[in-house]
C-alpha cells in the first residue's frame, strides 16, 4: 500500500479531561496511520488511553486538539449529522457486550443499521441481512431471538450487523471479552477471513493471545503509543480450531 492515502490518518491527537481545576491528559500527541486492509490490535493497561483513542476513531468522542482524516477527508470538520452518516456507512462497530436488541430476531437486529442508510432500498434489507448472517455462519439462526443464542452466536449477530452497510473499517472493542477460548478463536477466525477479503479491522483487546491474531499490535501507555510492531508468529484461528477439534476427537476415542 506504499504511496497510497492511508485509510485512517491521525495527527498529533490530544485529549484532555477536566475535573474541577485538575486536567488529565488521556491522549498526548498521538500520531498514527492505518492502511486499507490492515488488522490492528490496540493494547494497553486500563487507563492507558486505548479506549479514548478507539472512541475518537469511531467518531464517538472528539479530541481536544489534533487531526483525524478518513480516506483523506477531515473527520472533525463535519456536522453532527454528517458524523452520524459516517458512523453508519463507513464504520462497523462490534462491542464486548454485543449490544443487540433482546426482543428482536437476529435478522431484524442486522437490518437496523440499514434503516438509517438511504442507499439501501427497503426491499433489499432482508436479503442483505440474511447474506451477512450467512457470512458469519448463522444461516440457520436468522429467526432466532438473542435469548435462544449462545454468547458466541450473539457476537456473530453483532459482527453481521457491523458488516451489513459494507463499512470501510470494522472497529471491535474487546470482542472476545465475554467468551471462552474456543468461542474467542471462532470470532477471530471470522475476523481473519473478513480481513483476507480486504476489510480493515481495528480491535481493542487486553488479551495478548487474542492480539496475536492481528497483523500488527499498537501498545498504549500513559496516553502515548509506546510500540507499533508487526506480529511475529501470527496465530491462525482456523488451524487452532482444527487442533482443538482433533484433541476432542482423540479424547472421545480413548
Amino acid at each position: 500500500m506504499t504511496g497510497t492515502t492511508p485509510l485512517i490518518e491521525i495527527k498529533n491527537l490530544t485529549k484532555t479531561y477536566k475535573t474541577g481545576d485538575i486536567e488529565v491528559k488521556a491522549l498526548y500527541d498521538v500520531s498514527l496511520n492505518i492502511q486499507q486492509g490492515e488488522f490492528v490490535a490496540i493494547m494497553g493497561a486500563s487507563g492507558s488511553g486505548k479506549s479514548t483513542f478507539m472512541n475518537i476513531l469511531g467518531c464517538l468522542d472528539n479530541p481536544t486538539s489534533g487531526e483525524y482524516l478518513m480516506e483523506g477527508a477531515n473527520v472533525f470538520t463535519r456536522s453532527k449529522n454528517e458524523l452520524a452518516e459516517l458512523r453508519n456507512k463507513k464504520i462497523g462497530f462490534v462491542f464486548q457486550s454485543y449490544n443487540i436488541l433482546p426482543r428482536t430476531s437476529a435478522q431484524e437486529n442486522v437490518e437496523l443499521p440499514m434503516l438509517y442508510n438511504s442507499q439501501v432500498p427497503a426491499k433489499d434489507r432482508k436479503e442483505k441481512a440474511i447474506h451477512a448472517l450467512t457470512s458469519v455462519g448463522l444461516a440457520d439462526r436468522i429467526h432466532s431471538m438473542p435469548n435462544q443464542l449462545s454468547g458466541g452466536q450473539q457476537q456473530r449477530v453483532a459482527i453481521a450487523r457491523a458488516l451489513v452497510n459494507d463499512p470501510v473499517v470494522v472497529m471491535a472493542d474487546e470482542p472476545t471479552g465475554n467468551l471462552d477460548s474456543k468461542t474467542s478463536y471462532e470470532i477471530m477466525e471470522i475476523f481473519q477471513h473478513l480481513n483476507e477479503k480486504g476489510i480493515t479491522i481495528v480491535m481493542v483487546t487486553h488479551e495478548p493471545d487474542i492480539a496475536q491474531f492481528a497483523k500488527s499490535n499498537i501498545v498504549f501507555k500513559d496516553g502515548k503509543i509506546i510500540a507499533n510492531e508487526l506480529v511475529k508468529d501470527r496465530k491462525n484461528a482456523t488451524e487452532l480450531l482444527k487442533n482443538i477439534a482433533t484433541l476432542s476427537e482423540d479424547k472421545a476415542t480413548t
